[in-house]
């Protein structure tokens, strides 16, 4: 793997390229797999990719292989590609010290992963032995590394673990169908896993009628990730520059409630990274502070464009992709409330637990199914709610935001507590 990187610098350059960086990405997955309550199978996945971005004449090319590959064969190739491409300003990292950081993570047995699957599924058929239960538990160790003939070379290893319950419950015509699971560093949690869908299934114990028109809408925190999209998108440096974006002109300006901070942590939570995918080292940066614009987020081409500069946010969406401005460790600071507080102080209102249909895009409009939800009322669940769709706009909601829960949870890379606001729209069918 090092070797090749090298090779491929050296080839290019004997070729005329004045510039050229490699990009390497490896992964190793040991994922086990859970159905009908029983161990189903053992997996171990490898996957191996590169990718060489030159420039000649200015002319930009890139080439990506994986397994093996002749350097000269991938070379030739992404000469082939900048031939037919017009000149652009060269986006490069120039060489940094201590680039190679301390792998972060600890690798998990099989045997262990199967030991927190067994006791998630023991734990929640103790209380419902009617329930069917699925599951898969993974440690993944992901490896990247970038080099360029600037003389940069930085590398991170990161080590995953992952454990997901999936139940299904079968009451004459109805199925319930409830999923929940972490994304940790060090270590799952499968009693806590199990608790979550106890609650959920202890909730759901009957139907009842939804409500109708507007009321509170509690998005739990694994649902509330469907709001931070759209803040998310809005952030992003590319849709300023596009005019895309709401927020373009209103930087130092109030945007959204004052409850609510965004920020980005390189070293919080299951996703660690030390750099970008153009080598930028990464930092803490606050987008939002009381509510009011901070930053966008831009990569180094979106940060010369608008004179602020990279953020160290250029990632590519696959190997072939050019780097493009993209957050991660996105977080939403916690509130106080617990759920079950939060849920204390509702009259009449509706939790949001999973939903069905797309998510929300910059305009902020959505309109969702919801896929598993509850009803709440004089601050006790009385049920679940069914054939009940939500809709409404996410920066009109937020900034009707009612609580911000002290229960934050990671989804992916987005860290967020349970979300209650008002403003949205709620439409059923009574069978």
């Amino acid at each position: 793997m090092t070797q090749l990187a090298e090779q491929l610098l050296e080839v290019a350059a004997k070729a005329g390229a004045e510039a050229a960086e490699v990009f390497q990405a490896r992964s190793h997955s040991r994922p086990v797999f859970f159905e009908s309550n029983r161990l189903k199978q053992l997996e171990s996945t490898q996957s191996e990719g590169i990718a060489l971005r030159l420039w000649r004449n200015g002319c930009p090319g890139i080439a990506v292989a994986h397994g093996p590959v002749e350097p000269k064969a991938l070379v030739e190739l992404a000469l082939s590609i900048s031939s037919l491409n017009q000149p652009e300003y060269i986006e490069l990292s120039s060489k940094a010290k201590n680039r190679y950081y301390p792998n972060q993570g600890i690798s998990i047995s099989v045997e262990q992963l199967v030991t927190w699957g067994k006791e998630a599924i023991t734990l929640i058929r103790e209380v419902y032995p009617d329930v069917i239960c699925h599951g898969e538990w993974d440690c993944e160790i992901e490896s990247t590394r970038l080099v360029n003939s600037l003389g940069l070379d930085c590398h991170h290893i990161d080590t995953t673990l992952s454990g997901y319950v999936e139940t299904d419950w079968v009451r004459g015509d109805d199925l319930l169908n409830i999923s929940d699971g972490q994304i940790q560093r060090n270590g799952l949690d499968p009693r806590k896993v199990a608790n979550r869908i106890l609650q959920r299934l202890d909730w759901a114990q009957k139907n009842v009628i939804p409500p109708r028109g507007r009321v509170p809408i509690l998005f739990t925190a694994k649902a509330a990730d469907l709001l931070w999209g759209t803040f998310s998108a809005a952030l992003n440096g590319k849709q300023v520059l596009e005019g895309a974006s709401p927020w373009s002109d209103r930087l130092g300006e109030v945007v959204t409630n004052k409850h609510i901070t965004i920020s980005q942590e390189p070293d919080e939570g299951p996703f660690s990274c030390p750099f970008d995918d153009e080598g930028t080292p990464a930092r803490s940066i606050v987008f939002i502070q009381n509510g009011i614009l901070q930053l966008f987020y831009t990569d180094r081409t979106t940060g010369r464009l608008l004179g602020s500069g990279t953020t160290g946010n250029g990632f590519r969406p696959d190997l072939g992709s050019y780097p493009t401005p993209e957050l991660f460790n996105f977080i939403v600071k916690p509130g106080e409330r617990s759920l079950k507080e939060s849920t204390t102080m509702l009259d009449d209102a509706i939790i949001v637990d999973q939903i069905l249909g797309g998510g929300t895009g910059i305009s902020g409009d959505f309109s969702i199914n919801v896929e598993l939800g509850y009803r709440v009322r004089k601050g006790e669940v009385v049920g679940r709610v069914k054939n009940t769709m939500v809709a409404g706009n996410v920066y009109t909601a937020l900034k009707q935001l009612v609580t911000l829960g002290n229960d934050g949870e990671w989804n992916g890379s987005c860290y967020t507590p349970h979300v209650i606001v008002e403003g949205l729209s709620t439409i059923s069918r009574i069978d």
